[in-house]
């Protein structure tokens, strides 16, 4: 009877062992921040960031790994977790990265940075057409977040298993003034963002800094949810980000395309600008080892 059963039991086994990329090997292969590496990347502009490896920090008992940049970021709006994370934490859960407050920063400069863009669109939509004498109104924006850390990669990861990344929860309030607008009159709109995380496998990928192999390819995509939910208008706008992570070496490349959170809910015959696209590219590293040996490639 069991010869009956051995070509399942071989299926079962064969779908085991591909499924699970990493079995007992530690994730933080994927990750490495060793003390003193490196990376420098190239963007879709060509500017240069140089990530450092710097000393580990105590946190109520636990080590962080830390990072420094050059050059510093200088505005929240350009922010984005997969590029400039601080501190991270390897655990029983996987890879975190410490980003509850980087992600509140961020998401409240993009939100204002929309709000000047639709002040714009206003102007060319809207108030153009106004009579002559028609004063024009001010649009101010006051938001309130509330960020989580991110789970960059969990401790088992496996092709096609999705696992919560990020959750994200915005009050913006629109407040309108002037214009013959009642005092304090104001739009409401609470926003919850989920980000997911799934490998799609693994692939060889060419850089400036030169061919790896095996690299995971994971996809990160959010959900927006918004409440009271808008009446007859698009949704808000989400953002996919590709990451792929050589082993040994890190994030290497990565691409990511965003939409608006409330730019997008416009109606669709109001001319919006193109959604926001990013790419980084692994230029050069070096990675120390335990040893104080180094793995170099320019």
């Amino acid at each position: 009877m069991l010869k009956r059963f051995c070509p399942v039991l071989i299926l079962l086994l064969a779908f085991g062992f591909s499924t699970t990329l990493l079995g007992n090997e530690s994730v933080q292969k994927y990750f490495p921040g060793t003390l003193d590496s490196f990376w420098v990347y190239e963007d879709q502009d060509g500017n240069e960031l140089t990530r450092y490896s710097i000393e580990d920090e105590e946190i109520a008992g636990e080590t962080y790994l830390s990072f420094s940049y050059d050059p510093e970021l200088e505005d929240w709006a350009n922010y984005s977790c997969f590029i400039h994370p601080g501190l991270y934490n390897v655990n029983d859960e996987g890879i975190t990265l410490v980003v509850g407050d980087a992600v509140e920063n961020a998401v409240e400069a993009r939100l204002k940075r929309e709000m000047d863009m639709f002040v714009e669109i206003f102007k060319r939509e809207i108030f153009s057409q106004a009579p002559p004498g028609v004063e024009m109104p001010t649009f101010n924006l006051d938001v309130e977040t509330q960020g989580q850390d991110f789970l960059l990669l969990p401790e088992n990861v496996v092709v096609d298993e999705e696992w919560d990344a990020n959750q994200v929860k915005v009050n913006a309030k629109m407040i309108m003034e002037g214009a013959g607008a009642s005092e304090n009159e104001q739009l409401g709109m609470d926003f919850t963002i989920i980000e997911t995380g799934i490998v799609l496998g693994t692939e060889t990928v060419e850089t400036i800094a030169g061919t790896f192999e095996d690299c995971l390819k994971v996809e990160y995509r959010t959900e927006t949810t918004v409440t009271p939910p808008p009446d007859e208008v698009a949704p808000p706008g989400e953002t996919v980000t590709t990451v792929w992570f050589a082993p040994n070496v890190g994030i290497i490349k990565l691409h990511q395309k965003s939409g608006y959170m409330i730019l997008d809910m416009l109606p669709d015959d109001v001319a919006l600008p193109p959604n926001q696209e990013k790419t980084l590219e692994l230029k050069r590293y070096e990675i120390k080892t335990a040893e104080s040996e180094s793995d170099t490639e320019n």
